[in-house]
């Protein structure tokens, strides 16, 4: 169904069913947070302006953002202003994509640990690509740069952590004076990085529980013991850990089309959310294993937002992050040296600051500020909306 002629949208459900679940269910602190910025994004609750035409003098209200990371309606400014970020920072070379994945028996472990188990992730991840980097077989022997993205979903909207990552098709050597690129349409051998990343992962794992940082609530409560403790963590030793490798990409410009739909994903957008009704949820996902056809699910709302919330991390958490020649200490001396070193004649984007208004009308054709009665003026800041201003802090 619709909602006052509008497509439904995620904070229709919060708002519609958020406070019986909360009644109904315990649900964090930051959970309770993320739920409610949803639900008043861009409503009279969190204030905002009113802006007339300074032709016709029609006006309207303009309500603020939640700025919230898992709102879908406010990572499209972030995203672009992120994508442009990043096209200043392209190298002529080939992108690889790999993919990390923990085994889903970790998954009750996560949910109640998410911090450390997410950070252990990143970590295991950096030092495996850069082991293989150093390591004389793979021809390569220097540093590798690379941008690393946690998803934490599935298409169903069911836990799945994994970690994305967009590498620069070579190293640049330890004293800075030459850059070796790949060889081969694939980085390293997928099956020899899963080996090493499942090692690499499951120590720092058992380092971690060692020093008792971490926690074992509900389906995994029996684990506080350290022997019982110890049999898991060598069921996942001789478990098959998965990791992914694309082809190359054909060049920046299909990188940036890539980080664009990655980067700054929520576990689901709005236009995948087909109805709600009778405390019903349904939703559109593509089934990965069967051939990626678009299907249709129905959950209960009270399903949808327990899944939802799965997704929610923890406050401060940094879910992008940048190594070796790309991290944020680095590259801007690495970057100007590689494009030397690589020796292209391609022109590199210069950083540009863009408002708002600027970047509707580059993505859309739409000036925002145009008004929308007469065609003619443009929209002004009049006075501020402050009597119904919302506040998150308790």
């Amino acid at each position: 169904m619709k909602d006052n002629g509008n497509t439904p949208e995620i904070a229709d459900i919060f708002r519609r069913y958020g406070k019986k679940y909360r009644d109904m269910h315990v649900v964090g602190s930051q959970q309770y947070k993320v739920m409610r910025r949803i639900e008043i994004c861009r409503t009279a609750a969190l204030g905002g302006h009113v802006e007339a035409c300074n032709h016709c003098g029609y006006s309207r209200n303009a309500y603020n953002s939640c700025r919230d990371r898992h709102c879908p309606k406010c990572q499209t400014m972030v995203k672009e202003k992120w994508l442009s970020d990043r096209r200043t920072e392209l190298l002529p070379c080939p992108y690889f994509h790999n993919v990390f994945t923990l085994p889903h028996e970790l998954n009750p472990l996560v949910m109640g640990n998410k911090h450390i188990m997410l950070t252990l992730l990143f970590t295991a991840v950096k030092e495996t690509l850069q082991v293989f980097a150093r390591d004389p077989q793979w021809r390569l022997g220097g540093q590798l740069g690379f941008i690393s993205v946690l998803h934490t979903w599935n298409q169903k909207l069911m836990d799945h952590y994994h970690l994305h990552c967009i590498i620069p098709a070579g190293v640049l050597s330890f004293d800075r004076t030459s850059w070796t690129g790949t060889r081969r349409k694939y980085l390293f051998r997928v099956q020899s990085l899963a080996k090493e990343f499942k090692k690499r992962y499951l120590d720092k794992l058992e380092r971690a529980h060692k020093k008792n940082l971490l926690s074992f609530p509900g389906k995994v409560a029996g684990l506080q013991e350290k022997k019982q403790f110890l049999t898991f963590i060598e069921t996942l030793r001789g478990k098959q850990w998965i990791t992914y490798a694309k082809q190359p990409f054909g060049g920046p410009e299909q990188v940036l089309e890539y980080l664009g739909r990655y980067t700054h994903r929520v576990a689901i957008t709005n236009n995948r959310i087909i109805a709600i009704d009778d405390g019903k949820v349904s939703f559109r996902y593509r089934d990965r294993s069967d051939d990626n056809k678009e299907k249709e699910l129905t959950l209960s709302a009270e399903e949808f937002i327990r899944r939802f919330l799965l997704h929610v991390l923890p406050s401060g958490f940094t879910k992008i992050r940048y190594y070796g020649f790309l991290a944020h200490a680095n590259k801007k001396t690495c970057i100007a040296l590689i494009r030397t070193l690589i020796g292209s004649d391609v022109k590199y984007t210069q950083k540009t600051v863009e408002t708002v208004q600027e970047m509707m009308l580059r993505l859309t054709g739409i000036d925002i500020c145009c008004c929308p009665q007469c065609g003619k003026g443009k929209l002004v800041y009049l006075r501020p909306i402050t009597d119904l201003a919302y506040d998150d802090s308790s």
